[in-house]
């Protein structure tokens, strides 16, 4: 699989100066973090569920999460259980290729070793499972049955915990729970491939709930958490993982309280001008989605959850590296003794040190996602994806 494989040769060629590379689910560990991209969640009821996965590999989705956690009720976890081995084992007899990195969210330790026995061969569709809620206490008896799962299946199997506790919400506890939980998490960290975080429970510890005008780093608790939890498990001196992005909660339309956030230049700029994808943008209230997009990255974060396929084009064409970005990087980590050299934009200042961390990182995402042409602009990337 690839990013924007669901795209035509010529529009590719025409977008990108380098193409994203193929990965798979043997691909190394910080290739697939990099890759998650816009992780589209889906309750494991589902009828359709088989197919819905074919629908959104094609559509360009290259990471699910089969849920049977919150999205679906507690009566209905025998039957999601078995609606999942049935429709994963219909997928692997009919030897599909180019199906996003498959993830299972549980609700209980048990149901890692449980479901996993209980998939037989399907189990090689499985890229691992979602731990929520994650603490220090609750995390180990996931890990450990996840440890155990991949060793009886043969299967590399990843975990992703969620962190989304009311000891993370709250103050008192937060700063100990963190640091527990990054003590767990490197006794088992060749089975760590990402760190997500469950905003939604942080604010239902206090009754909040975001408007969609409003980012998650409006809401001042949860900016709290979300720098906390990057200081600790997202450093980049080796120590830390990939922490993808809360999820945004909207799709409907609702009455608007604040004008758009989306300037209509780079739209009418683009080629061919892309008038009418600003729109979409705004009828779907996406333009606060973007912003929050723009914020993960600012604030550390890679990635996001989504619940709604129309989320997913926003999150990749934000994820695909810029000229500017790229030149950047290749000019920093060109110069091994340091010092300070003016961009090749002319418009910054790029120190081969302190800026060599975060270079690292642009030429991986770019390896993943690709490096947008000179000329492209994040309005003909996003304009392909939604007509793609």
């Amino acid at each position: 699989m690839r990013h924007f494989g669901h795209l035509a040769d010529d529009v590719r060629e025409r977008l990108f100066l380098h193409q994203p590379v193929d990965f798979a689910l043997d691909s190394a560990p910080a290739v697939l973090s990099t890759a998650l991209g816009a992780t589209l969640y889906s309750p494991a009821t589902r009828s359709t569920l088989a197919a819905d996965i074919r629908k959104q590999a094609a559509r360009g989705v290259v990471s699910m999460v089969l849920c049977l956690e919150d999205a679906i009720a507690d009566h209905e976890v025998p039957a999601a259980e078995e609606n999942l081995v049935a429709q994963l084992g219909g997928l692997a007899a009919a030897g599909d290729t180019g199906l996003p990195l498959l993830f299972v969210r549980v609700r209980a330790a048990a149901q890692i070793t449980d479901l996993t026995a209980r998939l037989g061969p399907a189990v090689r569709l499985l890229a691992g499972y979602v731990v929520p809620k994650f603490t220090e206490e609750s995390g180990g008896a996931y890990l450990e049955a996840l440890t155990a799962a991949e060793e009886r299946s043969g299967q590399r199997l990843f975990a992703m915990p969620v962190l989304e506790s009311p000891e993370l919400a709250h103050l008192e506890t937060r700063r100990e729970q963190l640091f527990s939980i990054a003590r767990l998490l490197d006794k088992h960290r060749e089975r760590i491939l990402a760190v997500r975080l469950g905003v939604t429970d942080l604010c239902s510890a206090y009754g909040l709930r975001r408007s969609p005008d409003l980012t998650a780093y409006d809401v001042a608790l949860v900016a709290g958490v979300i720098g906390d939890v990057v200081n600790v498990l997202g450093r980049a001196d080796g120590t830390g993982y990939t922490v993808t992005g809360p999820v945004w909660e909207y799709f409907p339309v609702q009455e608007r309280m604040f004008k758009p956030q989306l300037r209509r230049t780079p739209f009418a700029e683009a080629q061919p001008p892309a008038d009418g994808v600003r729109q979409r943008i705004i009828e779907h209230d996406l333009d606060g989605l973007i912003r929050e997009i723009e914020l993960d990255r600012a604030n550390g974060l890679l990635g996001k959850t989504c619940i709604h396929p129309s989320h997913v084009p926003a999150v990749h064409a934000l994820s695909v590296v810029t000229h500017e970005e790229y030149s950047d990087a290749q000019d920093i980590l060109s110069r091994d003794g340091g010092g300070v050299l003016r961009s090749a934009y002319t418009n910054k200042m790029n120190e081969a040190k302190p800026h060599r961390a975060w270079a690292e990182r642009v030429l991986l995402r770019a390896e993943v996602f690709g490096v947008a042409r000179e000329d492209v602009s994040f309005a003909e990337l996003l304009g392909a994806c939604l007509c793609g």
